[in-house]
């Protein structure tokens, strides 16, 4: 039998990026020097570096029909993402990111256009096989039906011998009060540097001692902070720190999140030590913003 898989749940959205070689003015006219159609979305995203790294990945979110939906579709199979709890939503939309991208600094600026299309629900989350998986991850949206799908894998795991039980993560990124009831539910909680902000922190450090208390006993909580690195605290309580590992040349920080979370996920999934997992996302994170996309991180 071969190694479990990886399953994510969230959002899956169609980017359309534009390269400029500066960020256009107010009322100006600018010609982009590229533009190109990407899947995006955290948890489609990070699906894509997991398989990109060798993992079985698979994803749970809801796609509409149309043309960008058979873009986004066949862009997962080209990485072998299993897609077997994809659920389509008749009459919605897909939603859809503009993305301008400073070719100068390789930073972004994104315009989300949100749409009709429904987040998966406890009730779609009941058909998955959970003996199918060794890690699920949530990227933090419609908080308290994914509350009730982390409850559902806690009584699961309770009732399994040790080697047979699903470890689960969380990510909370939008500085949503009504996503922090995910701080106390997964084995792992990837909080944001914007959501760390909004609550007051002002360093990763700061932010994994201050928040370290929301989490569940026996959790480990990461929180990475761009240029300045990660720091994560586990069940030891012991306050790690990775650095940053910045590419020759920054070209494209969009996904850069997802892909540490991946990088992270994958090595702690194999039994990596915390240390090294915080490390190793750093250093794949590093790799994803030297090259466009995702295609070069390996």
């Amino acid at each position: 039998m071969g190694e479990k898989r990886i399953l994510c749940v969230g959002l899956v959205c169609l980017d359309i990026i534009s390269v400029v070689e500066r960020y256009p003015a107010e009322d100006s006219d600018t010609r982009c020097l590229s533009q190109r159609w990407q899947r995006g979305g955290n948890a489609s995203n990070t699906c894509t570096v997991l398989a990109l790294l060798g993992a079985p990945a698979a994803f749970m979110g809801s796609l509409a029909p149309g043309h960008a939906a058979d873009f986004v579709r066949d862009d997962f199979r080209r990485y072998e993402v299993d897609l077997t709890h994809m659920a389509v939503r008749p009459a919605c939309a897909l939603p859809a990111s503009v993305v301008i991208s400073n070719a100068a600094t390789g930073s972004r600026t994104i315009l989300h256009a949100a749409s009709n299309l429904p987040d998966v629900t406890a009730a779609d989350f009941e058909r998955v096989d959970l003996s199918q998986y060794k890690w699920i991850h949530w990227e933090g949206r419609n908080a308290s039906e994914q509350v009730k799908m982390l409850q559902r894998v806690e009584a699961h795991n309770r009732g399994v011998p040790a080697v047979e039980r699903v470890a689960t993560s969380v990510e909370v990124e939008k500085p949503r009060p009504e996503l922090y009831q995910l701080f106390s539910h997964g084995d792992v909680v990837f909080v944001s540097k914007d959501v760390a902000r909004e609550l007051g922190f002002p360093s990763a450090a700061e932010a994994v001692r201050g928040l370290f208390k929301r989490v569940r006993p026996g959790a480990t909580l990461i929180c990475a902070w761009g240029e300045a690195g990660a720091d994560a605290m586990g069940p030891d309580e012991e306050l790690l720190h990775a650095d940053a590992v910045a590419p020759e040349r920054v070209v494209d920080t969009l996904g850069a999140g997802d892909t540490f979370n991946a990088a992270v996920i994958l090595a702690l999934s194999r039994g990596r030590p915390l240390a090294a997992a915080l490390n190793y996302g750093c250093q794949v994170a590093g790799r994803k913003c030297g090259v466009h996309g995702y295609d070069g991180i390996v």
